[in-house]
């Protein structure tokens, strides 16, 4: 389809922070591809994969949509937690094991009921309900067996005060960081700033964390969700033709994001060992103890939010 000379492309722009290797930044560049076979010459996608090599933090991508810098991205869910707090049952640890009942719920009744919330307070279109992996905790000290192994170790958590109370019960001295300011020290003589992470096995392989945490202990303590997400305002000035071609673009691209997720959770152990990584499978007691460290949370949250939400994902 070729565009009149008057009339310039629209221009979209989509921003992460993985990089080039990541499955979210291949399912953006599935979603580009997409788009334009169906919209030809008449849209010009553009794609920054790491804003974080230009001094940017993760969280910076949601105020670039925001004020419409960039036009779509890919964000945690925990960004949106404590102003939603329906999305605080993606951080409740030990209870999502079936990432299939996960996906069968976000692309039912309930992710339509989390999208409105989202919309209604939020200057962003969800496109998406992205996998973001089963997430496990590296270490640079020693083996994680049980809580009294994490004892007396800070360990770097993502930026939600109910995320750092999980770990606070598990054992370990939680320390917020964005994903940046941890990587940063990784390449500094900060190293020794934390002694723990957490993340998915992809991005413990992305960024190539096992350069100094040797130790690896599949926990599978959360299920992330990430949302692929639009400035709304910009959305609702398009054409209902090309609305419609973002719509099933973003569905072609959720689909083989979720699919590439379990493939790369397959292939990282793999590669894990490889490169020499100790790994530490946890048994039913181990796992139960874990449980059990956090069970105070667990009650609070069903306590102050019920468990509807909880039941239909777990």
């Amino acid at each position: 389809m070729r565009v009149p000379r008057e009339m310039a492309p629209i221009r979209i722009r989509f921003a992460g922070y993985q990089g080039k290797g990541s499955i979210h930044t291949r399912a953006a560049q599935a979603f580009g591809a997409a788009l334009q076979r169906r919209m030809g010459d008449r849209v010009a996608f553009e794609l920054e994969d790491n804003i974080l090599a230009h001094g940017h933090k993760s969280g910076d991508l949601l105020p670039m949509v925001a004020r419409g810098d960039e036009t779509m991205c890919y964000i945690s869910t925990i960004r949106f937690s404590a102003e939603l707090p329906d999305f605080k049952t993606f951080e409740l640890p030990f209870v999502i094991g079936d990432r299939a009942r996960v996906f069968q719920a976000l692309d039912g009744a309930p992710g339509r009921a989390l999208t409105e919330q989202l919309h209604a307070a939020t200057p962003y279109r969800v496109l998406g309900f992205w996998d973001n992996g089963f997430r496990h905790i590296t270490n640079r000290l020693r083996p994680i067996h049980t809580p009294s192994d994490c004892q007396g170790m800070r360990i770097r958590t993502q930026m939600s005060e109910f995320i750092g109370e999980t770990f606070r019960l598990i054992g370990f001295e939680p320390v917020a960081l964005d994903i940046k300011t941890f990587l940063d020290s990784l390449e500094s003589a900060e190293t020794g700033s934390v002694d723990a992470q957490e993340n998915p096995l992809t991005t413990i392989l992305n960024f190539d964390i096992p350069k100094v945490h040797p130790h690896l202990t599949l926990t599978g303590h959360f299920f992330g969700v990430t949302l692929f997400l639009c400035n709304a305002a910009i959305f609702d000035t398009w054409s209902q033709d090309l609305r419609e071609a973002v719509r099933l673009a973003a569905a072609e691209a959720t689909e083989m994001q979720r699919a590439l997720a379990i493939a790369q959770d397959e292939e990282g152990l793999d590669n894990l060992a490889r490169a020499g990584v100790a790994i530490v499978r946890l048994d039913d007691t181990e796992r139960a103890a874990f449980a059990k460290s956090v069970a105070p949370l667990m009650e609070r949250h069903v306590a102050d939010f019920g468990s509807t939400l909880l039941d239909q994902l777990t």
